[in-house]
Formats: structure tokens, sequence, C-alpha cells
């Protein structure tokens, strides 16, 4: 039956896939991947043998008439990232944008995404949050920044290790040292961390030691009551 199928994956550890998730990666006819060396490993684990093709950001845009045919030749196509799920901080969106163009069915599998646990690890107030994923590297940064200096919600970022320590100086520069965040890291995996504070403390801890892996920010909304940790 002809399906476009969103599958989440694991963010670290490899058990953390659902039995639905392999059963519709072991029966799709063709598997998009982000990086094929990356998702061949949680296939090997699961003996899974169906045909890989890659699909990123660089190439999507010249694949999608492509993966569009394929599936109106009746075939199913499961899209998975290198870790979480599919359109959130990684391709995803304008294949099932085009896809609903073209009355396709779709169907997103839930599953793994390091935003939640970050979230409800942090012990920042987990009722009302938005995600901002990656900030602008250089375009739209301070504007950006400066439409947040007011949000009340609690807020959750992604960044990599070489720009942590100047997010984190931005944020505090429109937020304060003081405002209550966290940096969780290499969530699910063996050397899962999570380091609460302060802005301040935080670009402490960063000019201390050396803060590799994956990495979330969760910082406390304007508005909320302050938090203890220090």
């Amino acid at each position: 039956m002809s399906k476009l199928y969103l599958v989440a994956t694991p963010i670290g550890n490899l058990e953390d896939i659902t039995y639905r998730a392999v059963r519709i990666l072991q029966e799709a006819d063709l598997i998009l991947s982000e990086d094929t060396r990356k998702t061949s490993i949680l296939l090997n684990k699961y003996s899974i043998r169906q045909r890989l093709s890659s699909f990123h950001k660089f190439n999507e845009h010249l694949s999608i008439q492509k993966i569009i045919l394929t599936l109106k030749e009746g075939r199913s196509v499961a899209l998975v990232s290198d870790a979480g799920t599919p359109g959130i901080s990684d391709p995803g969106f304008i294949l099932v944008r085009e896809c609903i163009r073209e009355n396709i069915e779709i169907e997103c599998l839930p599953g793994p995404t390091a935003l939640i646990p970050a979230l409800v690890l942090s012990g920042i107030p987990c009722d009302r949050f938005i995600f901002e994923g990656f900030l602008p590297v250089k375009k739209g940064r301070n504007k950006r920044l400066q439409e947040l200096i007011n949000e009340y919600r609690t807020m959750i970022f992604y960044e990599s290790p070489h720009r942590l320590k100047k997010t984190l100086l931005d944020l505090s520069s429109v937020m304060g040292k003081e405002r209550t965040s966290v940096i969780a890291r290499e969530l699910t995996k063996i050397h899962e961390e999570i380091i609460r504070g302060t802005l301040g403390s935080l670009i402490e801890e960063v000019d201390r030691r050396l803060i590799k892996g994956e990495i979330v920010i969760v910082i406390q909304g304007r508005s909320e009551k302050k938090s203890s940790f220090r």
C-alpha cells in the first residue's frame, strides 16, 4: 500500500526503538535515511535488510519527485533521521508537505526526541514550553534573541559543542546570568549528564571543561518563580 511512514529512531540507546517501528522498517519497500552509515547500525541490530537510500538537507529538494513517484507506484516508504523524529530539526517537512499536496497517505510513528526528556529532567516547569531548535548562526540571530526576552514559557534549544559557549553568552546577554537553566547532553547514552544551574554558572562550567556530545539547553521563562538550582 502506498504510504509514507515517519519513523522515530533512538537518540542514543538502540533499545529505545518500538516494536512497531521495527516492523514498519522490516516491511517498507524503501527506507530514506539522513545518514545511511548511522542508520545501518540500527538496521543491522534488528536484522533489517530493506533497501536504504540517502535523504538529507543537501539533496531533499532534488529527491522529492523521485520519492513521490515511488509512492505513487504503490510502494511504501519509511523516513528516518539520524536520531529522533523526522522533521524535528531534521529533514522531513518538505516531503510531508509534498505528500499532502499529492494526496499520499502519511503515518507518523511516535517515538524518541531529545527535547522531551531534557525538559522533564530539567526540573524547570514543563506544563508550557516552546521549542526553538538551533538558533540562527548569523543572520536573524539577534532578532530571534530579542523576541525571546519576554518569553514566559520554558524554552528549549539544540546546540553543538563548539557553539555552546557563544549561545550561552548570547542568551545571558538578553535574559540575565541569573536565569535558571539546564544543559542536558548525551541523553540515553553512557555519558548522559544533566547540568543544572543558571546561565552564569553554566558559562563557568563550559569554561572549566570541554562539554561534548548532543546538547539540549533548557531555560526557564521570564515570569516563572526562580529556582533554587545553583
